[in-house]
């Protein structure tokens, strides 16, 4: 009988074909090697400059108008500086010697003046004036708050809103002390034991009524102006 014979034979050669790779199983192969005359020369691999403009029809070229940025002037001044500083140095200030302070007898010195030894932020004439900002700042502030309170009082009289007087708001606060005193003593005479329902709903009731009462009490002793608006 026939050898068997694959259907893929084929493409198995095609694919083992096509996975070889050069020099993989016979060594490397045989290309030209490079002539001894070819070698790397110094400085062939630098960027060349191009090469300069030869002068035309032997004329030179003629300068640019505009002159290079490296181009300084020339100023020539008619003043006499050494008579001039030495005119500085006779009329001017002698300079004030510099506080020093030895700590060592090495000789160590240190200024005095930033070492904080020496009095000087208390001897200023401003130590201890408000600065200018603060003032500012406080004087902004008391005129929004009076801002703010009389725009509150036109708002009040837009709305027809009365104010209480002292007298009326204290004989109102006294008013309600003697209710709650009235109150407290109905409340105090309740019996122990409430073992009815009346009994129960007449005990919430007052309870109910002294906090209300202490309620209104502490807002009026709180708040000095007190407005009703006019029904």
């Amino acid at each position: 009988p026939l050898r068997y014979l694959s259907k893929l034979r084929e493409l198995v050669k095609h694919e083992a074909d096509k996975n070889k790779s050069q020099c993989k199983t016979m060594g490397p192969a045989k290309v030209a090697v490079p002539s001894p005359n070819d070698f790397l020369q110094k400085r062939s691999k630098e960027p060349k400059l191009a090469p300069k403009k030869k002068e035309e029809d032997g004329k030179k070229l003629l300068p640019l108008s505009v002159p290079p940025r490296t181009y300084h002037p020339v100023t020539r001044t008619k003043k006499n500086f050494i008579s001039k500083n030495a005119l500085a140095v006779m009329t001017g200030e002698p300079k004030k010697p510099r506080h020093f302070c030895v700590d060592t007898r090495q000789g160590d010195k240190y200024l005095l003046e930033p070492s904080g030894l020496f009095p000087k932020y208390i001897n200023k004439k401003n130590y201890g004036v408000l600065p200018k900002y603060v003032i500012q700042r406080n004087e902004e502030m008391r005129r929004e708050e009076e801002e703010y309170q009389a725009n509150v009082l036109e708002q009040l009289k837009k709305k027809a809103m009365k104010v209480l007087s002292e007298e009326e708001r204290t004989d109102i606060l006294k008013a309600l002390k003697k209710n709650w005193e009235e109150i407290n003593r109905a409340y105090q005479g309740l019996p122990i034991v409430t073992d009815t329902r009346y009994k129960q709903m007449h005990k919430e009731e007052l309870e109910l009524k002294l906090k209300q009462l202490e309620h209104d009490i502490a807002a009026i002793e709180k708040h000095k102006c007190v407005y009703i608006a006019n029904m």
